[in-house]
């Protein structure tokens, strides 16, 4: 049987696509034409141009986080793959699966002083689990699956170069399909959890941090919650995870979290991690033993003293703790405690989310979020002053929120907030920034319009890096640089296209929102913010 020729570009995306790619972003380049080529010659794989590589990779990693699967980005070569080093910082701070497709020097200057050239496996090293070069238009399947596979298996970073001619070079190889990789439920059984048991079993001010990684053991937390007499914190990846009403919802800890809870996790005796690996230094013990569950504790590299380490998810241990702690004699001072903490919040919340004043409080705007997004929408977040109050204020109950985490870089919320909208056109789709985070990406403004995206940016405008000038302040060193010289964003966002608004009292929040909302295409709201000293700065 004769086999079918296809250019190597061709087969790369006839791979992609039996892969489950569903997008592909990137800027084109000249390194780059022969896969423009195959992409624009199919239709299986859409092809998401961006105005910025950095833009691309945001794109794919916030793709990877929302999906769990395969987010790809690609860029030519020389400066289009080093602007994508920002965006694939964030995929593997985070443990995004993300590809990164380059191109690189046609195969007869490789190694030369071509323009633009530079060794790309030594530029990704430090974010890439896996990087290669292709040298052999034959060899071009097994690199595709070694990437792939090593992206998704350990939740990272991947990246393929491919010389320009190589592109366009024609093999008879075929396609394959990804090895699938039967991973089923860990050997956890009830007297294999003893020692953790017996650890838990000697608090008497236990206190349990959860995190994204716990989203569907919400029940069991819960439950354990009340026989172990716990506490519940959540980072922000662990938001709306549990009911605000649940007795022992305690909220957030840290920067943006529960002001109050900070001393009392600083008395906990023993703490349980359940799906996070974030730890809020100077919010918490020093010497509790800790517990940490995690479905990839053998890839975990934070400063966390761990004791006991369980590999595994919390749908499988939580279960088998709760079995161990049944007739617990929990301490009823310290339930209270929780308790008492738990509601001195909500009060000070619930003042500090009606704060009156314009330019608008902080917290008054991101109340009025709270009121008016949809129950199931998905905020993306940018980094930044929005980032601290939105954790603080906003009351997260079935949304879904995806931020830069551990990279915590500027100018991820409108990256990510299209690709929410690319993956879930049907729901409502929210960008909190701020005004300098705005800025880094203001060109992509252009990428919402020309996919005719349904989003709305709401940008808190304060004319500065609030949340660097609050630390400079605390450190009692000199300003400089954290005045911000604005456009006017919603001429600026006229002039691309979107529709925008800007309310002129903090009466009119919620009404301009919801019009927002309501559009039917791309739109920003324009909140003239006041510089409030955020006071949970260290």
């Amino acid at each position: 049987m004769t086999k079918t020729e296809r250019t190597v570009a061709e087969l790369m995306l006839e791979q992609l696509s039996m892969y489950g790619v569903k997008r592909i972003y990137g800027v084109v380049g000249d390194a780059t034409i022969g896969f423009i080529d195959a992409l624009a010659k199919q239709d299986q794989i859409q092809f998401i141009t961006t105005k910025h590589e950095s833009t691309a990779a945001f794109m794919a990693s916030a793709e990877a986080k929302l999906t769990g699967g395969l987010g790809v980005c690609t860029a030519t070569m020389g400066p289009g793959a080093t602007n994508l080093l920002n965006g694939l910082g964030d995929a593997h701070a985070d443990r995004a699966p993300v590809l990164a497709l380059t191109g690189q020097a046609p195969t007869d200057k490789f190694g030369t002083a071509t323009p633009q050239f530079i060794n790309q496996q030594d530029l990704v090293k430090p974010f890439a689990a896996y990087s290669a070069n292709l040298a052999s238009p034959d060899a071009a399947v097994d690199l595709l699956e070694k990437a792939v596979g090593t992206a998704l298996r350990q939740r990272d970073v991947t990246h393929l170069s491919v010389p320009k001619d190589l592109f366009m070079e024609k093999t008879t190889e075929t396609p394959r399909p990804l090895a699938e990789v039967l991973e089923g439920t860990a050997v956890f059984t009830k007297e294999s959890l003893e020692k953790a048991a017996d650890i838990m079993k000697s608090s008497k001010r236990p206190m349990i941090l959860a995190g994204s990684g716990a989203a569907g053991s919400a029940e069991d937390l819960q439950k354990l919650a009340h026989l172990w007499g716990a506490g519940i914190l959540v980072s922000l990846g662990g938001k709306g995870l549990i009911e605000e009403s649940a007795p022992l919802m305690l909220q957030g800890i840290g920067e943006g979290g529960n002001p109050h809870a900070s001393e009392l996790f600083k008395q906990a005796d023993v703490v349980l991690l359940a799906g996070t690996t974030w730890w809020p230094e100077g919010h918490v013990p020093t010497d509790a033993r800790v517990i940490q569950i995690d479905r990839y504790f053998n890839q975990i590299e934070k400063n966390i003293p761990v004791e006991l380490g369980i590999a595994g998810t919390t749908e499988e241990v939580l279960p088998l703790l709760n079995e161990h702690l049944e007739g617990f004699s929990r301490s009823d001072d310290w339930v209270a405690r929780c308790q008492d903490v738990k509601e001195k919040w909500a009060r000070d919340n619930e003042n500090e989310g009606n704060s009156e004043g314009y330019p608008v409080h902080p917290s008054r705007i991101i109340r009025a979020l709270d009121r008016t997004v949809a129950p199931d929408a998905i905020l993306a977040l940018d980094t930044g002053d929005n980032t601290v109050w939105t954790n603080r204020n906003f009351r997260q109950t079935n949304q879904t929120t995806v931020f830069s985490g551990y990279w915590r870089t500027m100018g991820f919320g409108l990256p990510a907030a299209m690709t929410a909208k690319l993956i879930h056109p049907d729901k409502q789709v929210v960008a909190i920034v701020g005004d300098g985070g705005l800025q880094m990406v203001l060109a992509d403004l252009l990428t919402a319009t020309r996919y005719r995206l349904d989003i709305t940016v709401v940008v808190l405008n304060n004319e500065s890096l609030q949340m660097e000038k609050d630390k400079i302040d605390v450190m009692g060193t000199k300003v400089i640089g954290t005045d911000l010289t604005n456009p006017d964003f919603v001429k600026l966002a006229e002039a691309c296209g979107w529709k925008a608004f800007r309310p002129e009292s903090v009466d009119r929040l919620e009404s301009v929102l919801e019009d927002a909302f309501h559009l039917g295409g791309p739109a920003l709201v324009d909140i003239k913010t006041a510089q409030v000293f955020f006071p949970e700065t260290e």
